[in-house]
């Protein structure tokens, strides 16, 4: 979800932050959206490892945003029957953000139209090698560490999108995206649109996928 500071920057705005806030809004209309067209996990990058680099002003902001998403987002997440769920190493966030994610990820279990996955403290090099911590002295092989990794029970990635213009994955679900489809787009995150996302499904659904085949 690309695209926030330069949002706030594009609209004049002097803080950064309100391009967080206007990107919460686009994130709430996606996942419905998703949910009702019948897709069943939409895995959205919300902080990753890298992201701690970033001013701790900021930084404050984001935790105490994500934890104000999920209280104000639980009761979306009801009436729409979507399932969360959530990837990375979450021992590191601040206790009530992290207390936070357990409950929601409890009182949310049960819904099954759709799997919304934040990526919080997420990094793919991050993720394999806790995988392959986990592993020990087992067997490496493929299987055992798609096992191991945050993700083992759900399927690998089939689109991949980036907002903001920039092309490239970021440390982003680097295993799962192995045979992805990717989409970049210049709308920021905060511009980005349920319209825009359809076209991109569309274009999918034309495109062969042979996974290594011919």
């Amino acid at each position: 979800m690309d695209g926030n500071g330069r949002y706030a920057k594009k609209f004049g705005f002097s803080e950064r932050v309100k391009g967080h806030e206007k990107g919460v809004e686009t994130a709430r209309t996606i996942t419905t959206h998703c949910a009702k067209i019948g897709a069943e996990i939409l895995t959205l990058y919300a902080f990753s490892t890298e992201n701690w680099k970033r001013p701790k002003s900021e930084v404050g902001f984001l935790m105490n945003m994500l934890d104000g998403y999920l209280k104000n987002e639980l009761q979306t997440l009801q009436a729409n029957d979507i399932r969360f769920f959530a990837i990375g190493d979450l021992t590191k966030l601040p206790d009530r953000l992290h207390k936070r994610v357990r409950d929601t990820i409890a009182s949310t279990a049960n819904n099954s139209a759709m799997t919304l996955v934040l990526a919080l403290n997420y990094g793919s090099k991050d993720e394999i090698v806790r995988a392959v911590t986990k592993i020990g002295a087992g067997e490496i092989t493929e299987k055992n560490i798609a096992n191991a990794l945050d993700t083992a029970q759900f399927a690998n990635v089939d689109m991949l999108i980036r907002t903001g213009g920039e092309r490239r994955l970021s440390n982003f679900l680097l295993w799962q995206s192995a045979y992805a489809e990717l989409f970049f787009t210049q709308t920021l995150w905060p511009e980005f649109t349920a319209d825009e996302l359809d076209r991109m499904i569309d274009e999918f659904q034309r495109r062969e996928r042979r996974f290594g085949g011919v």
